[in-house]
């Protein structure tokens, strides 16, 4: 289906049928065989390096394209309605890249370009085994011992953990709370980081996550990015921009799902007709197409809010919600289109509905998206 969009510039509609090609030709055709090894496509992640798309909403002086996030995010949105583990490794790794570009030094920059072209791909270390949302509480250790700093702890969830060539660390250098975290860099292969056995997840299976464990791994203390103790608001400033990322991740999905269950009702006959044709199939279809203009319109208004440099924290939380949440009503309701078909390998849209589950869990659950505006609605009397 064809989505109707609005660009700010020609070359904004040029990299969009650029992603679109690159999704046609490297994305789809490959999506159902390496979700079946769960083989994570490192190739398919420098391709679209190579192509430019890895580093759009970075300064050109880095090596990015200087685009607007709201055709970063219209970019990622095509690429997750091929193959939601490529976009969402895409949306990874744009986060990953965040606090170099935003608080690193000089000389952590000069690795930029390297970065937003694909040839280092990135990993987000925050999350721990016994603290996700609670990211204030997180345990892992950062003891400065000379020219070093030495890191002790396990984080868990990392996407990339296998595949990363840079991790961005986030420990405690300080004392309890937030003012006590800090964020590093450090390299794979680096002594003392070890990835651990992948997670067997329900979806995603191509894009594997896995725990790390850092015993007493030393990372140069000019790998510190920003000041000590801002590890915090580096977090989650970035989580901000990533949850729109996940936002249109999502679009994408449910665009996909759509698409699929269209296409089969128009082809499946019942009763002499085409299925669609049947009001209360159409019916359902038209409540889904309309749910998913609605989240895209959501998260493209918090995108253009971002690239105005105005607040835009709470409109990401709600586009993050409001998305996912559509991603996961669209794919049901999609496989039951399909009838049985629906719930059969032959056909993508089960993996499409055990995808979505994840996008209502990674980037802040939808649970403390609710929790964010909430209390910034309380803020308002």
């Amino acid at each position: 289906m064809t989505v109707d969009r609005i660009l700010p510039t020609d070359e904004a509609h040029d990299l969009l049928d650029l992603a679109t090609d690159l999704a046609d030709r490297e994305l789809a055709p490959r999506a159902a065989e390496f979700e079946a090894r769960a083989e994570f496509p490192r190739e398919v992640l420098r391709t679209l390096g190579r192509a430019g798309l890895l580093g759009l909403p970075y300064p050109e002086e880095y090596g990015g394209a200087a685009q607007p996030y709201e055709v970063y995010l219209q970019v990622l949105e095509i690429l997750a309605s091929r193959w939601l583990a490529v976009a969402e490794a895409v949306s990874v790794h744009t986060l990953s890249c965040y606090p170099v570009a935003t608080y690193g030094s000089a000389e952590l920059r000069k690795l930029l370009p390297d970065m937003l072209g694909g040839e280092l791909l990135g990993a987000y270390c925050l999350s721990e085994p016994q603290g996700g949302s609670d990211a204030a509480g997180l345990t892992t250790r950062a003891v400065r011992d000379g020219d070093d700093y030495v890191v002790a702890g396990t984080k868990a969830w990392i996407t990339h953990a296998h595949s990363a060539d840079f991790y961005n660390i986030f420990c405690r250098t300080g004392g309890p709370g937030a003012r006590g975290i800090s964020c590093l860099l450090a390299d794979r292969g680096t002594a003392g980081i070890t990835p651990q056995a992948a997670e067997k997840t329900m979806g995603l299976r191509s894009s594997p996550v896995a725990q790390i464990a850092f015993d007493d791994a030393r990372v140069p203390v000019d790998r510190l990015v920003g000041e000590e103790g801002s590890g915090f608001s580096i977090a989650m400033s970035a989580l901000d921009s990533g949850r729109l990322g996940i936002a249109a991740c999502a679009v994408g999905l449910a665009q996909g799902a759509l698409d699929y269950a269209v296409g089969y009702a128009r082809e499946r006959q019942q009763f002499g007709r085409a299925i669609i044709d049947f009001q209360g199939l159409g019916f359902l279809l038209a409540d889904l197409a309309t749910q998913i203009s609605a989240a895209r319109a959501l998260t493209l208004a918090a995108a253009r809010l971002r690239d105005a440099g105005r607040p835009y924290s709470i409109e990401a939380a709600k586009a993050k919600l409001f998305a996912a949440d559509v991603a996961m009503r669209v794919t049901i309701d999609a496989v039951q289109v399909l009838g049985g078909a629906g719930y059969v390998a032959d056909h993508p849209l089960e993996r499409y509905l055990r995808e979505a589950k994840v996008l209502q869990i990674v980037e802040g659950t939808n649970q403390i998206q609710r929790l964010v505006i909430s209390r910034d609605l309380a803020k308002q009397r």
